[in-house]
């Protein structure tokens, strides 16, 4: 495992959790990862949902490089081998998908870099570790919720486990979690709500991923 491979899981499991967003809009992308930052954050996953993805993707690792220093920024909803090598050719430095893609994970292997499948079965993750996976993104969450996380962690003892949708941003929910074994939680849309991006509350944001971040310590304490 590569030095940066170690940073990138180290960062996500500091700050237990994995913002993750896609707005059409270039400008609402960067002051999002901006507030982000501000927040405390070190990695976040921008999801390839839109046309305009790509391009407020490189927008975005453009500012990173000149504001963000120790920020990670990992694209999502990889689907094909394709994309993954486009983003990964623009500087992604981690790669996401929603379900397990054995191709990108060869790529990832072949670049040295962290990916992380979506998984929903004990076969999936099977898979997925056997092609060298250390790190899985439970999805959807909010189907297969914490017992089905507590039920399946002695058998996958070396991997690592995040859930990602239907994750609330309170202590009750990600307290669930956390107690069932996951390192961390995403954060999508209960976080960086269409509301918060409509309007460009971009302080509130910034105020209200401080505030679970410190939630997040008091669970863990």
């Amino acid at each position: 495992m590569s030095d940066k491979i170690v940073d990138i899981i180290n960062s996500i499991k500091g700050q237990g959790m994995l913002p993750l967003y896609f707005n059409p809009d270039e400008s609402t992308s960067v002051e999002v990862l901006r507030a982000l930052y501000a927040a405390g954050i070190r990695a976040v996953e921008y999801t390839n949902r839109g046309d305009e993805a790509f391009a407020n993707f490189k927008a975005m690792l453009a500012i990173r490089d000149s504001e963000m220093a120790g920020l990670y920024l990992g694209i999502g909803t990889l689907k094909t081998a394709g994309d993954a090598n486009k983003y990964i050719a623009a500087g992604a430095d981690f790669l996401i998908s929603p379900g397990f893609v054995p191709e990108i994970s060869a790529i990832a292997n072949k670049n040295n870099m962290l990916y992380v499948p979506g998984c929903m079965t004990p076969s999936e993750i099977i898979a997925a570790e056997n092609s060298g996976v250390q790190f899985i993104k439970l999805f959807p969450g909010n189907v297969l919720g914490p017992k089905f996380m507590g039920s399946i962690r002695d058998v996958f003892p070396k991997l690592l486990f995040m859930p990602t949708g239907g994750v609330e941003p309170v202590a009750e929910s990600i307290a669930a979690w956390m107690n069932a074994g996951v390192c961390a939680v995403g954060m999508g849309s209960k976080l960086i709500t269409k509301d918060l991006m409509k309007n460009n509350d971009f302080k509130g944001l910034e105020a209200t991923t401080h505030k679970l971040l410190q939630t997040i310590q008091r669970v863990r304490e």
